[in-house]
């Protein structure tokens, strides 16, 4: 799952991203419900949201530097 991500471009990595995030917030709600069979599962989700943004930030960043360099 880490490297899945990689070959997304960016406007997929950022559609991703708000979808994880609409899941999580979900699941965090199911948590203090008390209807979660694996609560590590907010763990990975916490995570591969945090690994889109760092993709998405060098996706960013990348985008600049050929601006510049233009």
């Amino acid at each position: 799952m880490k490297n899945s991500f990689k070959n997304l471009s960016f406007p997929e990595l950022k559609a991703k991203r708000d979808e994880l995030k609409r899941k999580y917030m979900e699941f965090r709600f199911q948590v203090v419900i008390g209807h979660v069979d694996n609560p590590l599962q907010k763990r990975t989700m916490r995570r591969q949201i945090a690994r889109l943004n760092t993709l998405i930030r060098a996706h960013e960043v990348q985008d600049k530097k050929a601006a510049e360099a233009k």
